[in-house]
C-alpha cells in the first residue's frame, strides 16, 4: 500500500507537502476526530454508523466498515486518504483495491484517553488545520486533567460494564474504557480478563456484586428497563448495586465524545459513592 502507518506516529517527513483533499473514514470515532480537528469539509465519505456530528449523516456511506465495505462506492469517491481503525476484516479485504489505486491508508486506534487529543493534533497537521486541532486537543487535555484531579483518587468504586443482556457480555481488558473508569476512581471488576469483551454468566455477576453496573442505554426509557432487568436478578440500589445507563455511542467510540462523556460517568460513580440514589 502507498502508506500504511499509525497516524499518531507519522513523522513530519512522511506527511508530504500536498494535503489530502478527499478523505474517507471507516469508523465513526475517526469521523468525529476529523470534525474536531476542523477538517470536516475534506470528508467525502464514511460508514453507516457515522452519525455525529449532524453533518456526517449526509455523507455518502461505503458500508459498515467492520463486516463490509462497498469497494465500488469507495473507488467512485476517489479519496486520496482513507482513515481506518484496524488493519483487519473489511479493511483488509479492500486493501488490494486501495493499493492498486495508490490511495494512502492510515490507522487511528487510541489505546488511552490521552491518545485522543494527540491524534486530533496529528490530524490537524495531516489535513492542514493545526490551529483548530490544537485548540480542540488542548481543551480535551484540560478536561482530562480536571477529571483526574477531582475524581481519580476518590474511594474506589467497583464497576461492571454490560454489553447486551441476552447473552450478557462484560467489558474486560479494554485499555481505553478502563482508563476512563480510572479517571473517575472506578475499577472494572473484569479488567484482567483475557479479552476486551467476555461472555459472563449471571451467577458470576451476582457473586462479584459490583457497586455499579453501567448498561448501554441511549434514552431514559432504556435506562429504566436496564434497572428493572438487573433488579429482577437481585442487583439493585437496595442491595448495594447502582445501575446507570450510558449512551453507547459515546462510551464505546474512542473519540472526543468519550472524554466529554467521562464527566457524566464520574458524576454517576460519585452518586454511587455517596449513596444519593437511595
Amino acid at each position: 500500500m502507498t502508506a500504511v502507518c499509525l497516524l499518531a506516529g507519522l513523522p513530519a517527513w512522511a506527511q508530504g507537502a500536498d494535503l489530502p483533499s478527499r478523505v474517507v473514514t471507516l469508523a465513526p470515532h475517526i469521523t468525529e476526530m476529523v470534525f474536531a480537528a476542523g477538517a470536516g469539509e475534506r470528508l467525502v465519505g464514511t460508514v453507516a454508523s457515522s452519525n455525529y456530528p449532524a453533518a456526517a449523516r449526509a455523507l455518502p456511506k461505503v458500508g459498515d466498515g467492520v463486516a463490509s465495505i462497498n469497494a465500488e462506492m469507495l473507488a467512485r469517491l476517489a479519496p486520496d486518504l482513507v482513515l481506518a481503525w484496524h488493519d483487519s476484516g473489511a479493511v483488509k479485504a479492500v486493501a488490494p483495491l486501495l493499493e492498486s489505486l495508490r490511495i494512502d491508508v492510515e490507522f487511528l486506534a487510541p489505546a488511552r484517553l490521552d491518545d485522543i487529543p494527540g491524534q486530533i493534533e496529528h490530524l490537524g497537521k495531516r489535513l492542514g488545520t493545526t490551529g483548530q486541532a490544537g485548540r480542540a486537543a488542548a481543551a480535551l487535555r484540560g478536561e482530562l486533567r480536571g477529571l483526574r484531579s477531582r475524581y481519580a483518587h476518590r474511594p474506589p468504586v467497583s464497576v461492571f460494564i454490560a454489553i447486551g443482556h441476552s447473552p450478557i457480555y462484560a467489558v474486560g481488558k479494554d485499555m481505553l474504557l478502563n482508563d476512563a473508569l480510572q479517571a473517575c476512581g472506578g475499577v472494572n471488576i473484569f479488567q484482567d480478563g483475557p479479552l476486551a469483551a467476555l461472555p459472563i454468566g449471571v451467577e458470576r455477576i451476582l457473586a462479584e456484586r459490583p457497586d455499579v453496573i453501567l448498561a448501554a442505554a441511549a434514552t431514559p426509557e432504556d435506562e429504566r428497563r436496564a434497572r428493572e432487568q438487573w433488579a429482577s436478578l437481585g442487583l439493585a440500589t437496595e442491595t448495594g448495586t447502582h445501575v446507570y445507563g450510558i449512551d453507547p455511542d459515546t462510551l464505546f467510540r474512542p473519540g472526543p465524545r468519550l472524554i466529554k462523556a467521562a464527566h457524566g460517568l464520574c458524576e454517576k460513580l460519585e452518586r454511587a459513592r455517596k449513596g444519593t440514589d437511595r
